[in-house]
């Protein structure tokens, strides 16, 4: 491993040194063969039952010079090095056996890259891993963002068409966050739209975000769409997630990212 200097948490991939970004890009290949990517699980929890229905994967770079690196410097790292499609299937296969031991009822969200979608046999590909797993695609929810669609909306809504067809759910991630397209809800065969937390930190304070939340809400229902809330923080944003109809919600409010013995302790409690 390269002699890195300890970086502050709130430094991201992007504004990394160049020479510690080089660096960091050739420790990540040793890093896949050395199994240091953590894979940690965020719980959903269903606004209807107060009980934990799944959750979502989230990746950790446990770096021998460094804090934490999380997912959004890891994923940047990962970019430059060319290494975002063998780090996401890293990922989606610790995931899947991680999570082969939950109860049948409990779901997996899985987050898929802009380079894999890309890949023509990307859709094939991914539902052979699942097959080859103890996780059925019916229980699991694969989450894009905005950034997958931009290039090309048509080649996106084919691939996850196919995926959307053998059984997976498909969410739309982060939604609010960037610029949202409401294209995507009329070509894309979603079945979730996850808000970002930008979109519910106000919600309880101030009647704008309300009313916006709102309109989501109404738009999500009659397009028959589940809402996933993202960032819950407070009981007071809870209460209004409850009152306004979203269905799932995760936060630090329930559970900060755990490991998988602590998830699966969870699960079956």
């Amino acid at each position: 491993m390269a002699n890195i200097p300890y970086l502050p948490r709130s430094m991201r991939g992007g504004d990394l040194p160049d020479a510690v970004a080089r660096a960091l890009e050739s420790d990540l290949l040793k890093a896949l063969g050395r199994d240091e990517i953590q894979v940690l699980f965020q719980p959903q929890v269903s606004t209807v039952t107060g009980e934990i229905t799944g959750a979502e994967a989230l990746a950790r770079w446990h770096h021998p010079s460094l804090d934490v690196v999380g997912a959004r410097d890891l994923f940047a790292i990962a970019e430059k090095a060319s290494l975002v499609a063998p780090l996401s299937r890293h990922i989606v296969a610790k995931a899947l056996d991680m999570a082969a031991d939950w109860p049948q009822e409990m779901r997996l969200s899985l987050n898929i890259t802009p380079e894999e979608l890309a890949e023509g046999i990307f859709a094939k590909t991914f539902i052979e891993v699942v097959e080859r797993s103890r996780f059925t695609p019916d229980r699991l929810t694969l989450e894009i963002t905005e950034d997958i669609l931009l290039t090309d909306l048509d080649f996106a809504a084919t691939a996850l068409g196919t995926l959307h067809d053998a059984g997976f759910r498909i969410a739309l991630d982060d939604f609010g966050a960037g610029f949202c397209n409401f294209r995507y809800l009329k070509l894309l065969p979603l079945d979730v739209i996850k808000l970002d937390r930008s979109m519910v930190e106000g919600i309880a304070s101030d009647k704008r975000d309300l009313e916006v939340l709102r309109a989501i809400v109404a738009l999500c229902r009659a397009l028959d769409l589940d809402i996933v809330a993202e960032g819950i923080e407070s009981q007071e944003q809870l209460d209004v997630i409850v009152e306004e109809g979203c269905a799932l919600w995760q936060g630090f409010l329930r559970s900060e990212p755990i490991d998988p013995a602590a998830m699966l302790q969870l699960a079956r409690a």
